[in-house]
C-alpha cells in the first residue's frame, strides 16, 4: 500500500508551491488534500483552471549554472521536483533560458497531481487555517481577501506585507510584420528563438515619451516604489530616464539586424508563449497602461503597428508574509510547526523560487511525520540558501527577492576569469554539496 494512513496533510492551493509540496507528501507515502478555488472562483490574474497557473511570463528565466537561478533549476531536478520535470517536458525553445509551454505545462502538473493516488482534489475557497492538523498553506501572492484577512489577524497587522506585480501583454505570430523584425537569440546563444524588432534613435524616444505620458490603469493604492523590481512595469522603468529601456529590457547588445548589419539603436524582443510558436509575449513588458493605451502605445514599434494583442498587460496586489520573524528554514511557522507556508507568499520570488520552497516545505514536512531527522540543506546549495534567506531573522527591511549568488556562502578561495568563472564555481560547489545528500532526500519515498 503507497498510502500512509497514519498521516495526513491539508495542502491550500495548487499554484507551483503547492503542487511541489503534495507531490513531494504524496511520493513519500503521506495522504495529501489539496484545497483550490478554481474553477468557482478566480483570482485577478488566474484565468486557467489548471493547476500552476503561469499568469506573467511563461520563461523560468536562465538555464545556465553560471546564474543562480540556472543552478537552483538544477538541483531541483536533482531532488525529484515536479515542477521541473514539467517544465522541461514542455519546454520550448528560449536560447540559455528554460521556457515552457504556459497551457501545456500547467496540464502537464494537472494531470500528475490529480492521477497520483495519494492526492485528493477539492474544490472549495479557504479562509483560514483549521486549528488541527498539519497545514501547508501555499495560496500564492494572489491569496484572496478573505484568507489575506484571516492570515492579517492570525499574525498581526505588522507581519503580513504586499507589493505590486506586473503581467505583459501577448500578441499573435501572424499579426508580426517579420519585415520590421528577425529572428535572433542574443549573441547567437543557442538557436535563434527570439523575434527582435529593432527601433531607430528616433523611433525609441518617441516611444519613451509615449509610455511617459500615456495614461495608467486605476490600481488602488499603488505607487512605483511598492513595485517589485524584477517585474518593474516598462512605464515606470521609461520615468526613470530616457535611456533606462535602452540598457534594460530594450538593450541591442549582442543583436545584428540582418537589414543593416549592425546593431540597432534598440530591440524589442519577443518570446515564444506556447510550443507551437503562434503566440508570443513581449520580454519585459510588464504593465499596468490602460488596455487601449497599451494598443496605442506598443503598436508604436514598427514590428507591431498590426499586432493582434491576444492578452493585454495587468497589474496586482501580491501579499507576503514577514517571514523572517515568523518562519524558519523548514518554511514552518515559529510557533506552531504543524503549520508551513510555501510560494511567494513567504517571499521568494519567482517561479522556479516557489517550486524549491514547496519542495522544502513538503519534504520537510514529511521526514518530520515518518520520524526522519530535517534534511536541512546546507547554505551553499541554491535551495539552503534562498530558505535560510526567507527565514533569517536579522534582516530588518525584508523584501522578496530572486535567488542569487549573493545569499550564498563565498568561496574560500580567490577566482580568477571573472564573474562568470566565480559563478562557475559556486556552482559547483553547490552541487557538491548536494550530491551526497540525494540518498538521504530520497528517504520514505514509496512512489511518483
Amino acid at each position: 500500500m503507497m498510502e500512509n494512513t497514519q498521516h495526513r496533510v491539508l495542502v491550500i492551493g495548487a499554484g507551483l508551491a503547492g503542487c511541489e509540496a503534495a507531490w513531494q507528501l504524496a511520493r513519500r507515502g503521506i495522504a495529501v488534500e489539496l484545497h483550490e478555488m478554481k474553477p468557482a472562483k478566480y483570482s485577478p490574474a488566474h484565468t486557467n483552471e489548471a493547476f500552476a497557473e503561469l499568469v506573467c511570463s511563461n520563461s523560468l528565466r536562465s538555464d545556465q549554472l553560471e546564474n543562480a537561478v540556472g543552478l537552483l533549476k538544477e538541483e531541483l531536478r536533482r531532488l525529484g521536483s515536479l515542477i521541473l520535470a514539467c517544465a522541461d517536458e514542455t519546454r520550448v525553445p528560449a536560447g540559455g533560458a528554460l521556457a515552457v509551454d504556459r497551457e501545456g505545462f500547467s496540464r502537464a502538473v494537472t494531470a500528475r497531481i490529480r492521477n497520483h493516488p495519494n492526492i485528493t482534489v477539492v474544490e472549495r475557497e479557504d479562509d483560514s487555517i483549521p486549528d488541527e492538523g498539519e497545514v501547508i498553506v501555499a495560496t500564492g501572492p494572489l491569496t484572496s481577501d478573505a484568507m489575506a484577512n484571516y492570515l492579517q489577524a492570525f499574525f498581526g497587522e505588522h507581519e503580513t506585507l504586499h507589493f505590486y506585480d506586473a503581467a505583459a501583454p501577448l500578441v499573435s505570430f501572424e499579426s508580426v510584420d517579420m519585415n520590421h523584425a528577425f529572428f535572433a537569440s542574443r549573441y547567437d546563444r543557442g538557436t535563434p528563438d527570439y523575434i527582435n524588432c529593432p527601433l531607430s534613435e528616433e523611433e525609441y524616444h518617441a516611444f519613451v515619451q509615449a509610455l511617459v505620458s500615456a495614461e495608467e490603469a486605476e490600481v488602488h493604492g499603488f505607487e512605483d516604489k511598492h513595485v517589485f523590481e524584477g517585474c518593474m512595469p516598462v512605464e515606470v522603468m521609461a520615468r526613470r530616464g530616457v535611456q533606462t529601456l535602452a540598457y534594460g529590457p530594450l538593450k541591442p547588445r549582442g543583436l545584428i539586424d540582418p537589414n543593416t548589419g549592425k546593431e540597432p539603436y534598440a530591440v524589442v524582443q519577443l518570446r515564444k508563449d506556447n510550443a507551437e510558436g503562434t503566440i508570443y509575449n513581449l520580454v519585459g513588458f510588464q504593465t499596468h497602461l490602460k488596455f487601449p493605451e497599451q494598443r496605442r502605445v506598443f503598436s508604436m514599434i514598427p514590428a507591431l503597428r498590426q499586432a493582434q494583442f491576444l492578452r493585454y498587460g495587468k497589474m496586482h496586489r501580491n501579499t507576503y508574509l514577514n517571514s523572517p520573524r515568523l518562519l524558519n528554514r523548514y518554511y514552518q511557522f515559529r510557533a506552531e510547526a504543524r503549520i508551513s507556508f510555501a510560494g511567494q507568499m513567504t517571499g521568494v520570488e519567482g517561479y522556479v523560487e516557489s517550486a524549491a520552497s514547496g519542495y522544502v516545505a513538503g519534504m520537510e514536512t514529511a521526514r518530520r511525520l515518518l520520524g526522519l531527522a530535517p534534511l536541512d540543506l546546507p547554505a551553499e546549495t541554491a535551495v539552503g540558501a534562498l530558505a535560510r534567506y526567507v527565514s533569517n531573522p536579522s534582516v530588518t527591511e525584508f523584501q522578496p527577492m530572486n535567488v542569487n549568488f549573493g545569499i550564498m556562502p563565498p568561496l574560500d578561495h580567490r577566482v580568477r576569469g571573472g564573474k562568470r568563472k566565480k559563478n562557475a564555481e559556486l556552482a559547483q560547489r553547490a552541487l557538491d554539496v548536494l550530491e551526497p545528500l540525494r540518498t538521504a532526500a530520497e528517504e520514505g519515498v514509496v512512489c511518483g
